[in-house]
């Protein structure tokens, strides 16, 4: 739908093999790759990526082979028009002869034409799906990654790989098979007609080809480096948009009055992106500018040398001969010149495709088992909503495994249709208790257990489908309301749209407006008030119809009349099913069923809201502490 994407959710089951980088080392490993070698197998892989249309390639290969046998006959029909047609023995034209050649010679140049139109088509075609293809294939493998990655790499430098890494590649995509296919064929087929006409000649027209090929590799090593520092600088300037023109980022400059400083850091990335273009395309400049200079004193040279083994009467060389021969010189040179373009982009991108390659073999650190479960709509023999930690540890992916852990044995179960409530300090690791539940990351010790099935053992898909989640950041695409909500059901109708708004209090609201759930809501719904956001993510979610209601700190953004209010939704949201709520605010908990005090990633304490008030412990604590200064005082 417009305006939308696949959020993702991560991957689910048991960590896979091989290497696994995280989103932190992500930056590192690229500055490993510039250092090493270039891939070993990147010629290969490009290759792997035209498998799926071998037809079409077949059919632009006999397409080339037959471009490139017909460029070399127009130089011999030359010759025999000179010497048979225009100049025969004879002393005078010979204009039916002369005719007859002419016309193969417009014929072949027709005829070349027409294939040629046809053999752009066709590459055309098969390069910008393969293309299309390596973007979504780029696409698909990102989303499969775990959500650690994202919040280690920049969303803009994610976007640069997807459209300016891939980009960057088109060229050599669409053109290297048929440039270097006909090209290699016609330089061949060049080379033994000039053998044909005369071997001296050929001996001067070919003795300096080694020097253009060595000079050719060592541009191509300059422009691949100054080509991956431009996609870094293209990565760092979509990331400034990406972070500086969003709502919220063009909120905050205007708040802090920071413009002029975001417009210097975006000029000063748009300077070097200059430089290094210029730097670019002026790198090989020196050496086709020498190659040009070669290419065009050729047919001088030749003329000379022809003069030079005539007198000698070393040769016996007519004109016809040396048109002829210029002619086909000219059919080796510049497919030659483009032989070395096509090696100069094929190493150019070589840093790009590295780049693209370096993401594809990226491996999700959390995979589904190769027997995962899944979990149906009535899960045989098991008690669906009930959540369970068995002694789990946790510590972050990029924190290392010296670190302190965010979780520490941390040991409890709900039971379905049970109303829970994490409390505690800020960073105490409530909300990291709530990631572990659908397994956006996976536990370092202990079991998390959902409806009596260990999470490692449960598809990710499957597993995700029964939990729904509320946040305090609420997300809504720039789309309408009814595609907003029908995000968690793609076939929801419209009844059931009204429904679910309904159970969420947010349904007058939105007849209230002109166009009621065809209300398109903004930028990350910026048109709507922040508890109207929440009600309508509340309604997302009861359209999912979840076992288990995951509630992150729901309403501590809002001012007390919303919170009120989305409270309320949230009352009617979370009767039966299973709900885990983080609470912010300590009156929105005080009816759980059991209350778990998070402190310092272990259990503290936990019962009713009465029984902890009893014990007299941290929960009394902060309970008192809200209740005397509920505005200035936070417990979650």
């Amino acid at each position: 739908m417009s305006g939308m994407h696949g959020a993702g959710s991560g991957s689910g089951g048991r960590g896979g093999g091989g290497r696994r980088i995280s989103g932190g080392d992500v930056e590192a490993q690229r500055a490993e790759n510039a250092e090493a070698p270039r891939i070993p197998h990147l010629l290969g892989r490009i290759a792997a990526l035209f498998a799926s249309h071998r037809r079409p390639l077949a059919v632009t290969v006999v397409l080339v082979l037959v471009g490139a046998a017909l460029s070399v006959i127009p130089p011999l029909l030359t010759q025999r028009a000179f010497d048979e047609g225009l100049f025969p023995q004879s002393g005078r034209p010979d204009l039916p002869r002369l005719a007859l050649l002419v016309s193969l010679m417009l014929a072949v140049f027709i005829g070349s034409a027409l294939l040629g139109v046809w053999q752009t088509w066709l590459t055309a075609t098969v390069g910008n799906k393969v293309m299309g293809a390596l973007r979504v294939k780029l696409f698909t493998h990102l989303q499969a990654m775990e959500l650690s990655f994202f919040t280690k790499t920049k969303t803009g430098i994610i976007q640069s790989r997807l459209q300016n890494d891939v980009g960057g590649v088109a060229n050599v995509l669409t053109n290297t098979i048929s440039s270097v296919l006909g090209n290699t064929v016609t330089v061949i087929a060049a080379f033994v007609a000039m053998l044909l006409l005369n071997w001296q000649l050929t001996i001067v027209a070919v003795v300096l080809m080694p020097i253009l090929v060595i000079a050719q590799r060592r541009v191509g090593q300059v422009r691949a480096r100054i080509a991956s520092k431009t996609q870094e600088s293209l990565s760092d300037m979509t990331a400034i948009t990406q972070e500086t023109l969003s709502v919220s980022g063009i909120l905050l400059s205007k708040s802090f009055t920071r413009q002029k400083t975001e417009i210097g850091r975006y000029a000063d990335e748009n300077a070097n992106q200059v430089r290094l273009q210029v730097s670019q395309q002026m790198s090989g400049q020196w050496f086709f500018a020498m190659v040009n200079i070669f290419l065009s004193s050729i047919p001088a040279i030749v003329y000379l040398v022809a003069g030079w083994l005539v007198t000698n009467g070393t040769t016996d060389v007519t004109a016809g001969t040396i048109v002829a021969f210029t002619t086909v010189q000219a059919r080796l040179m510049f497919p030659l010149l483009g032989l070395m373009r096509v090696a100069l982009d094929l190493q150019t991108s070589s840093a790009l495709f590295a780049r693209i390659f370096e993401y594809l073999d990226l491996k999700p650190a959390i995979v589904d088992a190769p027997d995962a479960v899944e979990l149906g709509p009535n899960t045989t023999d098991r008690v669906s909503g009930r959540v369970e930690f068995d002694h789990v540890v946790f510590r972050y992916p990029d924190a290392g495994p010296e670190s302190r852990a965010t979780l520490h044995d941390v040991s409890f179960v709900i039971e379905p249709g049970q109303f829970a409530a994490f409390v505690g300090p800020s960073g105490a690791g409530k909300t990291t208790v709530s990631y572990l539940i659908p397994r956006f990351y996976e536990v370092s010790a202990g079991r998390v257990i959902f409806s009596g099935f260990n999470v490692r053992d449960l598809s990710q898909e499957s597993l995700v489908s029964r939990i729904g989640i509320v946040s305090q950041e609420t997300y809504l695409f720039h789309a309408t309301i009814a595609e907003n909500l029908r995000y968690a059901k793609p076939e929801a109708t419209d009844a059931e749209l009204e429904s679910a708004a309904r159970a969420a209090n947010i349904h007058d609201t939105i007849s209230s407006f002109p166009e009621r759930y065809e209300t398109v809501v903004g930028e990350r719904g910026y048109r709507l008030s922040g508890g109207e956001k929440q009600r309508i993510a509340i309604a997302r979610v009861l359209l999912k119809d979840p076992e288990v209601l995951i509630l992150d700190e729901a309403t501590s953004a809002l001012d007390a009349i919303s919170e009120r209010v989305v409270q309320a939704a949230l009352d009617s949201a979370s009767r039966g099913r299973t709900t885990i709520a983080i609470a912010h605010r300590l009156s929105t908990v005080v009816g759980a069923d059991v209350i778990f005090v998070v402190e310092s990633g272990r259990i503290a304490e936990r019962g009713t809201h009465a029984e902890l008030l009893e014990r007299d412990g941290v929960y009394a604590r902060l309970y008192s502490q809200q209740a005397a200064s509920p505005a200035s005082v936070e417990a979650g």
